[in-house]
């Protein structure tokens, strides 16, 4: 790795909620402490919840499909997720979470770990379209989302009804599964 590991994962085994993503960038690597960007607070507003009940591990726990920040290619994007992690380390702590209901599936990685392939769609555009089957099948239930990166904020505006669809149905099993 072109950097020191230091892995950022949140669990309990009391969480109800996993959100699944990618893996930690640089300003994660550095805090230790996931989704501290702009692209936890697209997150969190996706969600409808504030950063105390975000960070609470007794209610959400958040895992990674890579553990540690995979380093930045050429052009100063972040690299996938290794490869070897998932495999290794991913089912053993899926296994220490057994209050998981609902699982927030963020981005490809994710969804290709999760998602059942029958349910899964050739690109994340159709996955994400597919929600409402995916959720409808999935146990525990699962809803994809695409990356909160501001990168994807082109595609949010290509795609309405992922703000007036699944967004609000987000919300509403949020406070559900919480409550």
């Amino acid at each position: 790795m072109p950097h020191r590991p230091r892995p950022v994962v949140q669990t309990s085994p009391t969480a109800r909620i996993l959100i699944a993503g990618q893996a930690p960038g640089t300003r994660v690597h550095a805090s230790g402490t996931p989704f501290t960007d702009a692209s936890g607070d697209r997150l969190r507003d996706w969600m409808g919840i504030d950063e105390e009940l975000f960070y609470d591990k007794t209610k959400i726990a958040i895992v990674p499909m890579g553990f540690c920040f995979p380093g930045l290619d050429a052009k100063g994007g972040d690299l996938p997720p290794r490869k070897e992690c998932a495999p290794a380390w991913r089912l053993p702590l899926m296994e220490r979470l057994p209050g998981v209901s609902l699982i927030l599936a963020v981005g490809q990685y994710a969804q290709s770990w999760h998602i059942e392939p029958a349910l899964r769609r050739k690109s994340l555009t159709e996955t994400v379209g597919n929600w409402r089957e995916i959720y409808a099948a999935a146990k525990p239930r699962i809803i994809p989302l695409p990356h909160p990166s501001w990168r994807n904020s082109g595609w949010i505006k290509r795609h309405p009804w992922f703000e007036t669809d699944l967004l609000p149905f987000l919300r509403t099993e949020i406070s559900s599964t919480l409550s």
